[in-house]
């Protein structure tokens, strides 16, 4: 009762006049208790305020799977011990958020009315001098009970952290047991100490077999004749293939894979990650290299240079989509309209887009359009606008049309060949005049404007059939430009799906031999239906990848034409049922989209044997969405 009344004094004196009696405290403890007052921490406060939930609290469990996987076994065999004693045991990662807590419940209890919770973030500077933000400062194994603490918070608690470190020394993650003051067992801190020691033996150990595994995992490809290196999870070279050795001369340091690429003339054309079979977590990946040289010399063929424009999308390496960007480079130096051809999903928006970009309308607004999802009653008012009071239930002031919105910049008309005939002439007096007249306006508005049209249509047939204005057309069609679709450019499908990886923040457990049957699909959808593929397999288990990318390439037979994905079809489709009865289902006309969404609901259902409630779960579906889909296909 004396050393409490004693400590308390001593916390008080320094909290109200900066003052300490060194000899009375230790020295960490000193020292975490003058950073936190340099720190403005409020010491009658220590509540926890940053805490993490639902999803991103998941991400953060994610990221530090291997620490969780390690430490947690040895945590579940003090579970005894801790609900007997009054405890909890926690982990922590080196930002000081709380991954895992487990102890007695009614201990739990206590330590949430001070937010001490997982997800919580228990730092110093957030709570003031604890063990777990003292050891994750001072990197050293402490104990801080009572009013040892900085903030009045946590003067009923006592806690002992230890350190643990990776096979470089470097901090992964604290391990802490914490408990009421009045139930403190003076072994706490050997006992955290302990555990901490031999998980760091198991990650050095955990790290000696992930690189062996990832070695023989990946030795298909050292006799390939492309050259590819193996990373171990921090970025550091493992191995490389034959290709490789023949032309490093002085081998660089293993983690030197920068210097691999800088001095060797490598560029990194595709990596993909290479998953534990034994443990299921990231060991390391597997990286696809380019001779910078080589691949130079072979883009060069036909034209003087690369071209030197801005363009959003991945351009990849192909001859085919090469040819494009040149003459992007070409056509945006001039003013003059801009008719894009292609299949749906084949990027035509940002072809587009980088017309615009590198055009002499980059300043102004880029508006795009899509003629052909605008109901052909309302597209008159959506590119012309109109004045106030031109119709029943038009806004109060009027609207400014897209025409005008474009005013200094471009307008991108997707799907043009889809706009009414009434419309066509509407808009053939617009890019003749310059002038914009709104709906119930007498008046003329001038406007500057770069038109870009496409469509996926054949504009020529629609010509010729009188479906689409002939005068109109060659206004549009000054400078023609075919965007290739997917199928042109199957090359460029390894950067296309890093490229969609870094834009979304993935990692698809993709091996090469999955990226080579997703080479071989003809992909009708082009680059859309890549991506959608792509967002399916990242939403999918890893095992159900291989099913996957069979049915696709399945489907490839009947759709290897290129058949729009707009196009509409009608089948019928015979299926077993849970009774294995065949029922026979009229589909009706529908999209190719849906037709694809359907088929794919009946495979489900063929390998679930009926079961809707198994086969949602096989093609993570909701039930409920799962089921309204059932009704719409008539299933």
């Amino acid at each position: 009762m004396i050393n409490e009344t004693l400590s308390n004094k001593v916390w008080k004196r320094f909290v109200q006049d900066g003052v300490i009696d060194s000899a009375r405290i230790n020295k960490r403890i000193s020292e975490s208790w003058f950073r936190c007052k340099n720190r403005s921490v409020n010491p009658y406060l220590g509540i926890g305020r940053q805490i993490l939930q639902g999803e991103p609290f998941a991400k953060q469990q994610q990221k530090h799977q291997q620490l969780l996987s390690l430490t947690l076994p040895h945590v579940d065999k003090l579970s005894h011990f801790i609900q007997d004693t009054g405890m909890i045991a926690l982990l922590i990662d080196p930002e000081g958020y709380v991954l895992s807590m487990k102890g007695e419940k009614r201990v739990l209890q206590y330590a949430r009315e001070i937010n001490f919770v997982e997800g919580v973030r228990w730092t110093e500077e957030e709570v003031g001098t604890n063990a777990i933000g003292t050891a994750l400062h001072s990197q050293e194994p402490i104990a801080i009970s009572g009013t040892e603490h900085y903030s009045v918070a946590s003067h009923n608690w006592s806690c002992s952290a230890a350190p643990i470190r990776d096979e470089e020394g470097k901090l992964v993650g604290i391990l802490d047991i914490s408990c009421p003051v009045d139930r403190s067992y003076p072994q706490m801190l050997a006992i955290v100490s302990s555990i901490a020691y031999t998980v760091e033996q198991e990650w050095n150990r955990r790290r000696e077999q992930d690189e062996l595994e990832l070695i023989r995992s990946t030795l298909e490809h050292a006799e390939t004749h492309q050259p590819v290196t193996i990373l171990n999870q921090k970025q550091q070279i493992v191995f490389v293939n034959q290709h490789v050795r023949k032309t490093v001369t002085k081998w660089p340091d293993k983690s030197e894979y920068q210097q691999l690429l800088s001095e060797y003339g490598y560029l990194e054309r595709m990596r993909t990650p290479v998953f534990s079979k034994q443990h299921g977590g990231l060991i390391g990946y597997c990286v696809y290299l380019t001779d910078s040289a080589a691949s130079a010399s072979r883009l060069s063929v036909g034209f003087s240079s690369s071209p030197a424009i801005q363009f959003r999308g991945e351009a990849g390496t192909s001859r085919s989509f090469r040819r494009t960007l040149h003459q992007i480079e070409r056509l945006s130096k001039s003013g003059a309209n801009v008719f894009i051809r292609g299949e749906s999903g084949t990027g035509k928006e940002l072809i587009a887009l980088a017309i615009h970009e590198n055009g002499p309308h980059r300043n102004g607004p880029f508006i795009a359009v899509n003629c052909g999802a605008i109901p052909k009653e309302l597209i008159e008012s959506e590119l012309f606008g109109y004045a106030e009071g031109a119709f029943t239930g038009s806004r109060r002031r009027g609207y400014k049309g897209k025409l005008e919105q474009a005013h200094g910049g471009t307008i991108f008309l997707d799907e043009i060949g889809e706009i009414p005939h009434q419309m066509q002439v509407a808009l053939l007096r617009v890019l003749q005049e310059r002038k914009v007249t709104p709906i119930g306006s007498d008046e003329e508005i001038p406007i500057d404007i770069r038109v870009i049209s496409a469509t996926h249509r054949n504009i020529y047939q629609l010509v010729r059939e009188g479906r689409f204005r002939e005068d109109l057309f060659y206004r549009l069609h000054v400078f023609p430009l075919h965007v290739p679709p997917l199928r042109e450019r199957k090359e460029d499908i390894p950067h296309l799906i890093r490229y969609y990886c870094q834009k979304n923040d993935l990692q698809l457990p993709l091996t090469p031999a999955h990226i080579q049957r997703l080479i071989e699909y003809e992909w009708p959808g082009n680059i859309r239906e890549l991506f959608n593929t792509l967002e399916r397999i990242h939403v999918i288990p890893e095992d159900e990848i291989p099913l996957l990318l069979e049915e696709l390439l399945g489907a490839g037979g009947s759709i290897a034409d290129g058949a729009s994905i707009d196009e509409e079809v009608s089948s019928t489709v015979r299926f077993p049922t849970s009774e294995n009865r065949l029922c026979e289902v009229q589909s009706g006309r529908l999209t190719y989209r849906e037709e694809i969404e359907r088929q794919t609901i009946i495979q489900a259902l063929q390998k679930t044997n009926g079961n809707a409630s198994m086969a949602a779960k096989l093609l993570a579906m909701p039930r409920s969405t799962f089921y309204r889909k059932l009704r719409k296909y008539r299933l």
